[in-house]
């Protein structure tokens, strides 16, 4: 599933913030290594966080139905996996990261989920929206400050790309057969409530 997200994501900047450019796509981390490695321009998206959105957990099962509408079996609601990458331009010259960074955002706040078109394997088949958001303000555990000290790098303009991907977990319960008939209550005895009415006689005879 992530590499789809990887794979949709890529394919957004580049069909339309990245059209008729030789601007690069890469997915590594953008340390002073790799920075230093680089010798065309490049936008890097990397994929920083990886944790379950549990704002759109879901309780409950959900039912599927056979040709004939009937319940065949029951499957635990899909999980959406929030993926949260940091998306920075690099270029022999600030300006020229400004307007890739420019592109990039008029790009993404276009959407608010990544297109269908885009979406391949099994972000395809579960057929839900998978909701992006872009440049909002990063939850109080993390700080983007933290992630360039982890990074070994120098802090620089970035936009924060979070995409909520859903993910079937495979959790599927069959469903029995149909009920055919109502229900039946078997009190005992030879079907004349023979044994009903001796246990009531026991009964008087105790209280008495």
């Amino acid at each position: 599933m992530i590499h789809e997200v990887d794979d949709a994501l890529r394919a957004l900047l580049r069909e339309e913030a990245l059209r008729g450019t030789a601007v690069e796509i890469a997915l590594d981390a953008p340390t002073k290594d790799w920075a230093a490695r680089r010798n065309a321009p490049t936008v890097n998206m990397y994929l920083y966080d990886i944790r379950e959105d549990m704002r759109r957990r879901q309780r409950g099962l959900i039912a599927e139905y056979d040709a004939e509408g009937m319940v065949s079996a029951r499957h635990m609601p899909p999980r959406y996996i929030k993926m949260s990458y940091l998306i920075t331009a690099w270029t022999q010259r600030p300006e020229d990261e400004h307007r890739l960074l420019s592109s990039l955002l008029t790009t993404l706040l276009r959407y608010d989920s990544l297109p269908v078109r885009l979406l391949g394997g099994s972000l395809a088949e579960i057929g839900l929206p998978v909701p992006l958001t872009a440049v909002l303000p990063p939850p109080e555990d993390r700080a983007f400050a933290d992630v360039w000290t982890a990074l070994g790098g120098e802090l620089k303009p970035s936009l924060d790309v979070v995409i909520s991907a859903p993910v079937d977990s495979g959790r599927r319960y069959p469903a029995g057969p149909p009920v055919e008939g109502g229900v039946t209550l078997d009190m005992g005895g030879n079907g004349n409530g023979e044994r009903v009415a001796m246990a009531r006689q026991h009964r008087t005879r105790e209280q008495g």
